[in-house]
């Protein structure tokens, strides 16, 4: 497929989209929602991508937020559009593990695409924010309940409601990023994480995705259940028994995603 705003590639178990408008710090507009969801949906039937890492071309953003050309002419009818909150929950919904690679600037609509990944790592020059409010608007894309789930509800009204932008390393102190890395390094050091992820049963790892976000707003002893339910499901697969086959052989495991 041909894109125009972002870039697609695949290394073996791993796909990359990289948002490519660095004219604009890879501003957000319509059309490339839409690219990524067509790249997302691209990567979902490729059985052989585990891992999808979402980052932005250049090394001053990830993706500075939208485009406010296009923002001031939206009206009603448009904010009840999917727009960003439909590529984030695609992104959220997604069976494969989803990471940001914040390179520079991921503020507003970038912010909340960031936050919709399943783990976010951060070079050293990132900067997060939430600066809706200073443009007379509130986070559409699911910032206002991402990041309060995230960070909890306290940070998340101080960050949204001061626009602070905030850098790297506070990120991490927070809990809104995973690690923070050298900025010449991301890419390379996001994709030498993913070693961890892409060895394990790809079964289990789309099933224990779906069992934290699915879990993470019921009741305790509903979300029991539906772990219970989902580890009966993985007993009966073809991965549990080679992983633990292997185990007992004493050698490296080589799952089918069954």
């Amino acid at each position: 497929m041909n894109f125009q705003n972002i870039i697609v590639a695949k290394e073996q178990h791993i796909g990359i989209i990289t948002i490519n408008r660095p004219e604009v710090r890879n501003a957000l507009d319509s059309f490339t929602y839409e690219e990524i969801e067509q790249a997302m949906k691209k990567f979902e039937k490729d059985e052989q991508v585990i891992v999808v890492i979402l980052t932005g071309s250049g090394e001053k953003a990830f993706a500075s937020g939208a485009d406010i050309g296009q923002l001031q002419q939206r009206r009603f009818a448009d904010a009840l559009e999917p727009g960003l909150q439909g590529l984030c929950k695609t992104i959220e919904e997604s069976g494969k593990i989803i990471i940001a690679a914040v390179n520079g600037y991921a503020l507003g609509g970038g912010c909340e695409l960031a936050l919709a990944c399943d783990i976010r790592i951060a070079s050293n020059t990132a900067k997060f924010g939430l600066p809706e409010l200073n443009l007379g608007i509130i986070p559409g894309g699911g910032g206002t309940q991402r990041l309060s789930r995230i960070i909890g509800k306290g940070r998340a009204l101080d960050m949204i409601l001061t626009g602070a932008i905030i850098n790297a390393d506070r990120a991490e102190q927070i809990g809104l990023v995973s690690k923070v890395v050298q900025s010449g390094s991301l890419l390379e050091e996001t994709i030498d994480y993913t070693k961890s992820i892409v060895s394990k049963g790809p079964l289990a790892l789309k099933l224990v995705k779906a069992v934290v976000h699915q879990g993470f707003d019921l009741n305790l002893e509903a979300a029991l259940k539906l772990e219970k339910l989902t580890q009966a499901i993985v007993f009966e697969s073809e991965d549990k028994l080679e992983g633990t086959t292997a185990f007992l052989e004493k050698r490296e495991s080589h799952f089918v995603g069954k």
